[in-house]
């Protein structure tokens, strides 16, 4: 069969597409809009959890910087009260020195623990 001379090599194209892809019914609509759904669903999820391995490094990387500044916080600490202890010690002697600078230390850490506990119990209105 012999074309037209005025048809156009994009119209002669444009036929072959509309012959060789027959429009799928309603049931092949539904079942690509499904496969897409689900696609989307497994998408998602990876990218939420892409989201939180991200967080959690970061979160981590923030738990170690304050552990590691606790540590040497403790250590200034106990550099200070052995300094403490040793100041004393001209005065009163190394042992009562030691008493004195262990007793404040616990009582200070007992009122701080009282208050801790006092702002976990909830407060009764009268």
């Amino acid at each position: 069969m012999t074309e037209p001379s005025n048809v156009t090599p994009i119209r002669r194209l444009a036929d072959g597409v509309r012959d060789e892809a027959p429009s799928p019914g309603v049931a092949g609509l539904v079942s690509q809009l499904t496969d897409d759904a689900k696609e989307v669903a497994r998408a998602e999820i990876a990218l939420q959890k892409a989201k939180v391995g991200e967080a959690v490094g970061r979160y981590k990387t923030a738990v170690i910087f304050f552990a590691v500044a606790g540590v040497l916080a403790l250590a200034g600490l106990i550099a200070l009260l052995v300094g403490l202890i040793e100041t004393l010690a001209t005065k009163v002697g190394p042992g009562f020195a030691t008493l004195i600078v262990v007793g404040l230390v616990f009582v200070t850490a007992g009122v701080l623990a009282v208050i801790g506990k006092n702002r976990l119990t909830p407060k009764v209105a009268a």
